[in-house]
């Protein structure tokens, strides 16, 4: 198993929209928050929670309007737009409800896209990888095939295999088997989990399923812009964690 480290530390993180205008609203209220690479982390709350925000600040899609947020223990705040987007594709993946892959590739091409976005043609050692992850998730036999040509559980692996593409340190999920039936969202879960314990990859679920939540290790509970709770479930491995325990 690989050696446990800190990926994500957020320090007293606030996210203001429209600020210094009338209609200046706080959405994020001083987040505090950490994850380790071993975290299989759960993060709900109800609609209009801050979910979504948290998630972008999180994925580097956003910057706070205050406090500060570490990456593998990088300072990101006060990152530019191109080293934010360098940060995001090289230590974070992504998996959504909609997988998004491009109709007009394979899967294999698909996997590839991360890599071949940043480098352009890709080389022996990019093909190797795609493959393998392909076989990973259950698909190398299917490479060759179109999204169109693939089930909604097969393309969501495909999805997952991409996120995988870069080896992140961190893979966010949005509601990842939101769009599937309980067989193949459990398959797809599964995945996940899998590739936590093999690459040593730290995994922050967003759902709003109570089922999937009480299947993670730990859950981030957030409600009007501030963490209500956050705790370990005792049948980790490790135990519970100082870093999360109830507030």
């Amino acid at each position: 198993m690989p050696e446990r480290r800190e990926v994500l530390r957020l320090e007293g993180v606030r996210k203001s929209y429209n600020v210094g205008r009338p209609n200046e609203v706080e959405v994020l209220h001083g987040i505090d928050l950490r994850l380790d690479s071993a975290d299989f982390a759960a993060l709900v709350g109800p609609s209009g929670s801050g979910k979504s925000t948290l998630l972008n600040q999180i994925g580097l899609l956003d910057s706070p309007t205050a406090g500060e947020l570490f990456l593998l223990g990088e300072p990101t705040r006060r990152m530019d737009d191109e080293a934010r987007t360098a940060a995001r594709g090289r230590h974070i993946g992504f998996v959504f409800q909609f997988h998004h892959l491009i109709g007009a590739f394979t899967a294999l091409e698909n996997v590839m896209m991360p890599v071949m976005v940043a480098r352009g043609r890709p080389d022996r050692d990019t093909l190797d990888t795609a493959r393998s992850l392909l076989s990973d998730v259950g698909l190398e036999r299917f490479a060759d095939r179109k999204p169109d040509e693939l089930s909604g559980g097969q393309q969501q692996r495909v999805a997952i295999a991409r996120a995988l593409m870069t080896r992140p340190a961190l893979l966010l999920a949005d509601e990842p088997t939101g769009n599937l039936d309980t067989k193949t969202a459990a398959d797809v879960f599964e995945l996940l989990r899998r590739f936590n314990a093999q690459y040593g990859c730290a995994v922050l679920v967003v759902t709003h399923d109570p089922r999937l939540a009480e299947t993670c290790d730990r859950t981030i509970s957030l409600v009007d812009g501030r963490v209500a709770d956050d705790v370990r479930a005792f049948a980790a491995a490790d135990g519970p964690d100082p870093a999360a325990q109830p507030r």
